[in-house]
């Protein structure tokens, strides 16, 4: 029986040594202390894969701290411009990596901000777009801008914020925490083609601040990503364009879908909408008060003479910091 026991045991422990796991630790034993060049392939492979996700280890890298906030789920990353040395870091391709939804922490824009306005604004905005690309204006940025001012104690209920299409005004109208309800001044629309035939549409193209084209649709059935990634780049747009597809419900109604210039499709937008109700208005559809119903919910919107008011929230959602390689 002993006998018996230990012949099995000795067949077990040969099967075993026999294994595939085995007889492969056994080569890759015999292997590297046989040869110096394994350890040394070894050794560069390693590096290889160091490389491939961490780059040169000496690579330096930058801080760049951000609150991120959203004005009906038209979201931003906003910044000090004080923080970001322009002459030493490439703005543009900042904003695609700080932007990026897989690699970064994601936003629809960048917003550098400084409480340093001129002309007596409270503040200015500088806004890049995701794709890296400078646009002049966000009406829901712009929102959130004053909510980090309102923040921060550089302002009080009624904001000045120079953006790169003039000096806007803002009131606070209600706040909770850190959501802000705000009315904003978005100026006079410039209507430019009432009706511009476009990829075979409809179209309103006017200036809000920022290029729009308004589509009139029956329905959003139509493939209007696609359709509006197509008209963004349009050669009647040299600069590109906005756009917004718009369905009339009545006269103090607008149900509208975005593709935004460098960003694409977003879930609301102040410019587009204001740039939707203005043309609904310049072709008679549509009267103030406006309510346009986006994928996020309703803005408001009303006229004072010629002047346009957007009435939107702002949220101050999370801070942090990206690491940015130099």
């Amino acid at each position: 029986m002993g006998a018996g026991i230990f012949r099995r045991r000795g067949l077990d422990r040969s099967a075993e040594s026999q294994s595939p796991r085995s007889t492969l630790s056994a080569a890759e034993a015999d292997y590297r202390e046989r040869s110096a060049s394994g350890r040394n392939l070894r050794t560069l492979r390693t590096f290889a894969v160091r490389e491939q996700c961490f780059g040169h280890t000496s690579k330096k890298r930058m801080k760049i701290p951000f609150t991120k906030a959203h004005g009906a789920r038209n979201d931003f990353l906003l910044t000090w411009s004080d923080q970001v040395p322009a002459d030493t870091v490439d703005l543009a391709s900042t904003a695609r990596a700080i932007c990026d939804r897989h690699t970064g922490p994601g936003a629809d824009g960048w917003l550098l901000v400084s409480a340093n306005g001129t002309g007596g604004a409270d503040g200015s905005i500088e806004l890049w777009n995701s794709d890296g690309s400078r646009s002049e204006l966000s009406g829901n940025g712009t929102r959130c801008a004053a909510a980090f001012l309102i923040e921060a104690g550089r302002a009080g209920s009624a904001i000045r914020i120079a953006t790169g299409a003039g000096q806007k005004q803002l009131h606070l109208l209600d706040r909770h925490g850190r959501m802000f309800i705000f009315e904003m001044n978005m100026g006079r629309a410039l209507v430019e083609d009432l009706h511009a035939r476009i990829e075979d549409r409809d179209c309103t193209t006017l200036n809000v601040g920022n290029p729009q084209c308004a589509v009139f649709v029956d329905n959003f059935e139509v493939d209007w990503r696609a359709l509006g990634a197509r008209i963004e780049r349009h050669p009647r747009f040299p600069e590109r364009t906005n756009v917004s597809f718009v369905r009339v419900v009545d006269q103090h109604t607008l149900e509208v879908r975005f593709f935004e210039r460098g960003a694409g499709e977003t879930m609301s937008s102040g410019t587009g909408s204001t740039g939707a109700a203005a043309a609904a208005k310049a072709r008679g559809l549509a009267r103030s008060p406006v309510r346009v119903v986006t994928p996020a919910g309703p803005l408001a919107l009303r006229w004072e003479d010629e002047e346009i008011l957007l009435a939107g929230p702002a949220e101050i959602v999370a801070r942090g910091e990206f690491y940015l390689g130099e």
